[in-house]
């Protein structure tokens, strides 16, 4: 049996009354069971005024998560927000943890904090939530490096943002400890279910014609159509509003494709004229450029909201959409339209938390009992246990 509870303060300042607010909700709605943890995300406000590391110092179970902007629950939606998704179980178990710095070693890093928290070598986790911070790494490097510890398992998370323009907030966040360097993660063992969606985007939203990556490593690439990159967006008038643009890239190559769309988001030109991308993007594949339109992702995120509701045996639903989707959003003036659109849709028996993501880690399929991981940029992810 698992069961799950949404619970928030949208007090910053009084460190008494948002714990006992924070308190009451969960003595109201959940009675917790032999093994319990909270997944946290907050507005770094809560972080700098002290109260979210009162609040976890004074609640009976571990937390782990991050930073957001804005963040949806069944009973708020608001942007000055703390909430905690807590899960609770006699079956299923939880352990927690967080890395050091990750600095250049990132999987000797996590395979050091997974060792330090798992139950044993012999027990892999059924599902790891995993809160890394942002921009320090492509987001495809955590999702390979948890790929070598635990092979197959399915991995679901976010990594940390805030609502600053430079994104210089962001942290993550383990037992009232909020770090910019380190990643937070929650491991469960048992019997737990999960199941996994994703909205992305689809060539409908297509606004150029397809170009070749023809020099690429990593998340770096230097050349398309045999041409420094950078001219490419120079010649398509993209340069200033790149940031903002979705890439659709066709990774037939990969064994693992299963048809989703992959999306990536643009962080950066070199001096040489590289651009730089949130994820890895192949040498030898092609891409397009997309529109982002602020009744398409509602559409599609309602859409996939519906199909929680349709699921049997749901106890709970994270939800993580790209916070680059919300600068749609702000472009008619209606910031928590989407946050709004999946409260008004999901069933009001469903506990679910909902919160900005800046890069989404998310299984696109899980066959046989082998999860195919994957970093998403500008989509939507969901977990539903």
């Amino acid at each position: 049996m698992l069961r799950c509870a949404s619970i928030y303060t949208c007090e910053a300042d009084d460190h008494d009354v948002a714990l006992a607010e924070i308190k009451t909700q969960l003595q109201s709605k959940i009675t917790l069971l032999k093994n319990s943890v909270g997944i946290i995300m907050c507005h770094s406000e809560f972080i700098a005024t002290g109260v979210l590391k009162h609040i976890c110092e004074n609640l009976p179970f571990d937390l782990a998560g991050v930073t957001t902007s804005s963040q949806a629950v069944n009973d708020e939606v608001g942007e000055l927000m703390l909430t905690i998704f807590v899960v609770t179980s006699n079956d299923v178990r939880f352990k927690t943890g967080a890395t050091e710095a990750l600095g250049d070693d990132v999987d000797g890093q996590i395979k050091a904090a997974y060792d330090k928290a798992a139950v044993d070598e012999s027990v892999l986790p059924e599902l790891i939530l995993a809160f890394p911070p942002f921009g320090l790494h492509a987001g495809d490097t955590y999702v390979r490096a948890w790929g070598k510890i635990v092979p197959k398992k399915p991995v679901f998370g976010t990594h940390a943002i805030d609502d600053t323009v430079s994104f210089s907030e962001c942290e993550t966040i383990f037992n009232g400890v909020n770090d910019k360097a380190a990643m937070s993660f929650v491991l469960c063992y048992g019997d737990i279910n999960p199941r996994f969606l994703v909205a992305t985007f689809s060539e409908n939203n297509a606004v150029s014609s397809k170009a070749n990556v023809t020099k690429a490593k990593g998340n770096c690439v230097y050349e398309i159509n045999n041409d420094i990159a950078l001219k490419y967006f120079e010649e398509k008038g993209f340069v200033e509003s790149v940031k903002f643009t979705p890439f659709m890239i066709d990774l037939l190559k990969r064994e693992d494709y299963d048809g989703i769309p992959v999306i990536r988001g643009h962080a950066a030109f070199t001096d040489n004229g590289a651009a730089i991308f949130y994820g890895d993007v192949d040498e030898g594949s092609t891409f397009t450029l997309l529109k982002t339109d602020a009744d398409d992702i509602v559409a599609a995120t309602v859409q996939k909201v519906r199909q929680i509701n349709d699921l049997p045996d749901v106890n709970g639903a994270l939800l993580f959409p790209c916070v680059v989707r919300r600068v749609a959003f702000l472009g008619i003036n209606k910031p928590l339209l989407e946050l709004q659109s999946a409260r008004d849709v999901i069933n009001p028996e469903i506990p679910f938390m909902m919160g900005y993501a800046g890069g989404e880690i998310c299984p696109t399929s899980v066959r046989d009992g082998a999860a195919a991981n994957r970093f998403h940029n500008h989509s939507l992810v969901i977990l539903v246990i």
